[in-house]
């Protein structure tokens, strides 16, 4: 009787418990005319984040214990929308007048005067401020403030790569890079209606965002090299030369174990949509990637730093999913605190012959304890000799400090990305899982010498904050870039051949006491030779591949896709830089060369350049024009 009274009342359990019912929700945020690109869109029970596409449209899950969705967009008043039954949404979002009291055109956008580089208002903006000319003072539009904004962002000076000579300086040398986050955080930038500044921009980094599947390493190296020659697409007198590294791939389940620290900023300046509950997102994404023998620790920091979950299985996911939960954000930012103690968890749970990383997510605004630049790097240096990598993803924007996260990438033996949807979460922690966290070769340099009887002058594009002394080469104490499996790094030289005319280098007179050194090489094909060194992931001494080049007369269009894509990649972001060596490069020709380069693209991601540029195109005629009826208006 007992046991029939059991069944009864478990069977009543098992009719009365409804789970948790989940649904998809489209729909499109709009002005009430147009999409609105990058708008937020979050739930305020499940915490699930998204933003819209180019086109304003947006896909959501909903849990049946959410209630209303908030929507947010840069220069509009945010709106909270109830969940009802309906599955497709339209919302439209008014600008917000108040914020956008103070409108000035600046060289990479419009912007609020008393605005953030981050928060833009959009060109139609613009536009109905213009239309409205007659109510707005000029003076709040004067031209003289068009390059004194407020910048609460900070980027890194880059201080442009010049020509160099052959005869004199034969040897370039620099560290590998293998991050990405510029690429996405111009993308940012142009999805939200304006051009980024120049110094946002990085050319090897935009590069490097996109795959290129290159000859996978052979005779059991991890690293394969790859070289391309063809004519400079904006130069047709120069030679553009394409150097390529591509990393061997190790399947994931061949893969050594993981001991991860999350290491998770959730301070007050966190707690947009686009921050915090995007994060937790990104890593519910990265959690189903483990596996059991992998181990995962979750440290938050904000006024202080502490443990949120100990080192647990990766197999565990529910209770890891369960303590990403739980976050919310609020307090000063205490970065330096939340790294010593993220690095001191790796530490304790350190795997020989493993992957020992800490993956640190913020949008990089430390404002207690270590905060400057400075001391940032000098943090990151002492911790690299434990053997523990270090990842970083940025997120958000407005407050956003890419140039401390770029350094710590840097110096910690790591990678960045910039982390903008939950798309690029999933491309950086699913589709490059490896890539990105697992190491196949550190300390990596190349040091290229030019054969002086074939170029008069080159010049490395991009990778400025990468340079080494040609001595740091046969160093190995020298820390270089890192490079993970299957990844691919890409560098790109402009050479002005002997024989052409030579202008971008500047001239000396001879040197009076220089030998011409006979070497034998003189009327080789060769015009170049790389060099690479490299160390095993756990490995202190270097190893050395080296690699020739000869120039030979293939036309632009017969050279690969993966070569024409990257010169485009190039040729667009020196535009965006406005290079004093952009020379002919143009928006046009930028998209004729990746519309014919794009290859299989499986993922989209060329396709999405392409409708980048084109929209930079737009934008930056449209700079054009406003500027030219401010002048005008200002006259009047």
């Amino acid at each position: 009787m007992k046991k029939l009274l059991l069944c009864l009342i478990a069977i009543v359990l098992l009719v009365g418990f409804s789970p948790d019912k989940k649904r998809i929700i489209n729909g499109i945020v709009t002005d009430g005319s147009t999409g609105l690109p990058n708008a937020a869109i979050a739930t305020n029970i499940s915490k699930r984040v998204t933003t819209t596409n180019s086109k304003g449209e947006f896909t959501i899950e909903v849990s049946d214990k959410d209630t209303e969705l908030r929507v947010s967009y840069i220069g509009y008043v945010s709106k909270h929308i109830k969940i009802g039954r309906n599955n497709r949404i339209s919302i439209t979002l008014v600008p917000d007048l108040k914020s956008l009291d103070e409108i000035v055109v600046v060289g990479y956008g419009i912007q609020k005067k008393t605005s953030i580089t981050g928060s833009v208002a959009t060109l139609d903006q613009a536009h109905a401020f213009l239309g409205r000319a007659a109510g707005v003072s000029v003076s709040k539009m004067r031209m003289e403030k068009m390059d004194m904004v407020k910048n609460n962002e900070s980027y890194s000076m880059i201080n442009e790569n010049i020509f160099h000579k052959a005869k004199s300086d034969p040897l370039s040398t620099f560290s590998i890079d293998v991050d990405a986050a510029s690429y996405t955080n111009i993308r940012r930038y142009v999805n939200g209606g304006s051009l980024p500044p120049a110094d946002a921009v990085r050319i090897e980094e935009m590069i490097n965002y996109f795959d290129y599947k290159y000859e996978q390493p052979k005779n059991g190296e991890p690293v394969n090299i790859i070289t391309e020659i063809g004519p400079a697409p904006w130069n047709a007198e120069h030679k553009l030369v394409q150097i390529a590294l591509q990393a061997k791939v190790i399947p994931t389940e061949h893969l050594p174990a993981s001991n991860l620290v999350f290491l998770i900023d959730v301070s007050g300046s966190m707690s947009d949509p686009n921050k915090l509950p995007l994060l937790v997102s990104s890593f519910k994404l990265l959690t189903d990637q483990l596996r059991a023998k992998d181990k995962v620790a979750i440290v938050v920091y904000a006024g202080n730093s502490g443990v949120v979950l100990p080192a647990t299985n990766g197999d565990e996911k529910i209770k890891i999913k369960e303590a990403l939960d739980k976050l919310s954000a609020g307090g000063s930012t205490a970065g330096g605190q939340g790294i010593e103690l993220a690095y001191k968890i790796a530490g304790e749970n350190f795997v020989k012959n493993g992957n020992n990383r800490v993956i640190l997510a913020t949008d990089g605004d430390f404002n207690v304890g270590a905060s400057s630049d400075a001391d940032m790097q000098e943090l990151i240096e002492k911790k690299r000799e434990s053997g523990i990598f270090l990842t970083v993803l940025g997120y958000g924007m407005g407050n956003y400090k890419d140039s401390k996260m770029e350094i710590m990438a840097d110096k910690g033996n790591g990678n960045y990305a910039y982390i903008d949807n939950l798309t690029e979460a999933r491309k950086v922690l699913v589709n490059e899982f490896g890539g990105t966290l697992f190491t196949v070769a550190k300390d990596v340099k190349l040091q290229v010498e030019f054969n002086p009887s074939k170029v008069q002058s080159y010049r490395l594009i991009g990778y400025e904050n990468r340079l080494l002394n040609k001595e740091d080469f046969n160093d190995d104490k020298k820390d270089a870039g890192e490079i993970g499996s299957g990844h691919t790094v890409t560098a790109l030289y402009e050479i002005i051949p002997v024989g052409a005319k030579d202008v971008l280098s500047g001239s000396v007179d001879d040197l009076k006491y220089q030998k011409t050194i006979q070497s034998g090489y003189e009327n080789s094909g060769e015009m170049l030779t790389v060099k690479l060194r490299y160390k095993e992931p756990t490995g202190n001494k270097s190893k050395l591949i080296i690699r020739g080049l000869s120039d030979n007369p293939i036309g632009l269009n017969a050279r690969s896709d993966n070569f024409r894509f990257a010169a485009a990649v190039a040729e667009f972001g020196m535009i965006l830089r406005k290079s004093s060596f952009k020379q002919n490069a143009n928006f046009e020709q930028v998209i004729s060369l990746a519309e014919n380069a794009k290859g299989k693209d499986e993922e989209g991601y060329r396709s999405e350049f392409l409708s980048l540029v084109k929209s930079a195109k737009l934008m930056a005629k449209d700079l054009l024009s406003i500027k030219d009826k401010l002048i005008m208006n200002e006259k009047n």
